[in-house]
C-alpha cells in the first residue's frame, strides 16, 4: 500500500470507533443522510473491498487505496459514515476464525500451585465464543487434562520432530495424542533462542505434529535488532515459509494451524508492540499468506498476538481487525487476569 498505509490505518481506526458508537445507539449510522461529496463508505466496503466477498487480495488493496485517498481529501465529518468494522464482517463469514486464547504456563508451578490454578480456572465464567487452550509444563500435562474444565483444551509447550525411539528427552506427537492432548506450541522464541531451534526444525515439528493428529500454535517473531533494521516482515516471512515448505498448502492442513505473532523483544519484558504496529504486521502477514496459500485459506487462518499481553492492554489489542486472539504468558498464571483477557474477546464476539 506504500504511502497510503497511514490513511488505511486511519480508516480502520475510524471504522471501529463509529461501530462502537453505532452499537450503543442501536441504529445504523449509515442511514443518516450524507453531505454532498462524502463517499458512500458502506457501498465501498461491503460491495467492492471486502475480501470475503471478493476473495482477491488485489481487489482488497485497490479498495483500501481508494479509501485512503478519499479519506485524505474528505471532511472530518465523513468518518461518521464508515461501516461496521472489517473484523466483525470477516469473522462472521469465517466460522474457523473463532477467537483463540492460549495460556503458556512455561516452566512455572509446583504441584500444589498448578492444582490451585486449575481450581481457579474451573470457577470462571464460561468462555462462550472463545477457544481457550492452556499449556502446562510437560510433567503436569496429563493431570491437568484430567482436572481442568472440559471447555478448556490442553496443549504441550513443545513436541519432537521425531517419533518413538532413541530420542532422549523428546516427546513425540504420538505420545501426546495417546494421552489425549489435542494441541502443541511450536517455535516459541524461547525454544529458538535457548535450544537453538532453527526455522527448519520448527517446520519439521509442525508438519509431523499435524500429520499425527495434533493442532499447532506456530510462533513467529522478530528480534529487536531485526525490528530496528527494518526487516521485521522479512524475518517473519522466512519463518512462515519454512512451515509452508514442510506442511504444504493444503487448506485441510492449515485448518490445524494457528499462527502466533510474538515480537521477541516484547516477550516477558512488559513492553508491547503498539496497536498500529500489530495491525500492520498482522494485515501484512495475512496478505503474504494469501499469495502463498490462496485467499480463502489465509482468510480463514487465525493469526493471534503474543507479546506481554495482559488484562490492561488486551481491550485495545482486541480492537485490531486482524488479531484473532492472544498467546498469553505470565498473565495466564493468574486466573483473574486470564479471565479478564478471555472476557475482552468474548465481549467482542457478542458485539459482532
Amino acid at each position: 500500500l506504500g504511502s497510503d498505509w497511514h490513511w488505511v490505518t486511519k480508516a480502520r481506526v475510524l471504522t471501529r470507533a463509529v461501530a462502537k458508537k453505532e452499537l450503543k445507539l442501536k441504529r445504523p449510522l449509515e442511514k443518516k443522510p450524507r453531505k454532498k461529496g462524502e463517499p458512500a463508505w458502506t457501498e465501498l466496503f461491503l460491495q467492492r473491498a471486502m475480501p470475503w466477498l471478493r476473495e482477491d487480495p488485489v481487489w482488497f488493496n485497490r479498495g483500501l487505496k481508494f479509501i485512503a485517498g478519499s479519506l485524505r481529501a474528505a471532511p472530518a465529518t465523513s468518518a461518521g459514515f464508515l461501516p461496521l468494522p472489517v473484523r466483525a464482517q470477516a469473522r462472521a463469514s469465517s466460522p474457523d476464525r473463532r477467537f483463540f486464547v492460549g495460556g503458556n504456563w512455561k516452566a512455572n508451578g509446583k504441584s500444589t500451585e498448578i492444582s490451585e490454578l486449575v481450581d481457579a480456572l474451573n470457577s470462571m465464567d464460561a468462555a462462550e465464543g472463545v477457544d481457550v487452550v492452556c499449556a502446562p509444563p510437560t510433567l503436569h500435562l496429563v493431570e491437568v487434562s484430567r482436572t481442568l474444565r472440559s471447555d478448556f483444551l490442553i496443549a504441550a509447550q513443545d513436541v519432537s520432530q521425531y517419533g518413538y525411539g532413541a530420542h532422549t528427552g523428546d516427546t513425540p506427537a504420538e505420545m501426546l495424542v495417546d494421552s489425549g492432548i489435542e494441541w502443541t506450541i511450536v517455535g516459541h522464541s524461547e525454544r529458538r533462542h535457548h535450544c537453538g531451534e532453527t526455522d527448519e526444525v520448527v517446520g519439521q515439528k509442525t508438519s509431523r505434529a499435524i500429520d499425527k493428529g495434533l493442532k499447532v500454535v506456530a510462533c513467529v517473531g522478530e528480534t529487536l535488532d531485526q525490528r530496528e533494521s527494518g526487516v521485521t516482515l522479512d524475518a517473519l516471512q522466512r519463518q512462515l515459509q519454512s512451515i509452508i515448505d514442510h506442511v504444504g498448502t493444503s487448506p485441510e492442513s492449515w485448518k490445524s494451524l494457528v499462527v502466533a505473532y510474538e515480537p521477541v523483544w516484547a516477550i516477558g519484558t512488559g513492553r508491547s508492540a503498539s496497536p498500529e504496529d500489530v495491525e500492520t504486521v498482522h494485515a501484512s502477514l495475512r496478505q503474504w499468506l494469501a499469495r502463498r496459500l490462496g485467499a480463502a485459506t489465509a482468510h480463514n487462518l487465525r493469526i493471534i498476538y503474543g507479546g506481554s499481553v495482559n488484562d490492561a492492554n488486551c481491550e485495545q489489542l482486541a480492537d485490531i481487525p486482524d488479531v484473532d486472539g492472544f498467546l498469553v504468558g505470565g498473565a495466564s498464571l493468574k486466573a483473574a487476569k486470564f479471565g479478564r483477557i478471555i472476557s475482552s474477546l468474548r465481549e467482542h464476539t457478542e458485539e459482532s
